[in-house]
Order: C-alpha cells, then structure tokens, then sequence
C-alpha cells in the first residue's frame, strides 16, 4: 500500500495568459456560470473568479506571465534602482568634500 501515499510535493499547475483570457471571456461573454466553465476546464472556481477580478481591473496587462513585469511594477524596479546609484554618488561626493576639506586647509 506505500504506492498509493500522495507524493509530499504537490504539481503547480501553469496557464498560459490566452488560457486565462478565454476562461474569462467564456464565462463574462456567455450566459455560463463560473462553476460550469471551472469545471469544463478542469480548474477552480476561485481561480476562475481571481483571473476574472485581475482581468477586469487590469485588461491586457493582466497576465504579464512569468519573468514579465506589468508596466508599473517595470517602473517601480527602473526608480528604484535609479534612487540607489543617486544614494552611492551622493555618498561617493561626501566622502570627496571631506576628504578635500581635510587636505586643502
């Protein structure tokens, strides 16, 4: 019987931005019910329901899927690490200022 344990680490399951759309589309465009749709295509309900909200709230930059980041978290990343080269030349003049400060007078 040690065959039939479940194996300790479960499969996560990837879809593909298209995928998610047309699960979406099926159940905002039809007259089907979420339930029927998440059952049709082998999902859950309340993943069918997460990807509606983030379609609705988000529309085409929705899925970015992996490794992509939506336009907004692409600028967060860009200013923040503009923000940390503008603190280490900043640090990089203090050091000059007190360095010149101490040998010129």
């Amino acid at each position: 019987m040690a065959g039939l344990r479940k194996s300790k680490t479960a499969v996560r399951r990837s879809f593909s931005k298209e995928f998610k759309i047309e699960a979406v589309r099926l159940m905002t465009e039809g007259a089907r019910r979420g339930t029927d749709v998440a059952r049709e295509l082998g999902i859950g309900v309340e993943l069918l329901y997460a990807w509606k909200a983030r379609y609705l709230s988000e529309a085409q930059n929705a899925f970015p899927g992996k490794g992509h980041l939506s336009p907004e978290q692409a600028e967060l990343v860009r200013l923040r690490q503009e923000n940390a080269r503008l603190k280490e030349e900043r640090d990089i003049l203090k050091k000059a200022a007190r360095y010149f400060a101490q040998h010129l007078a």
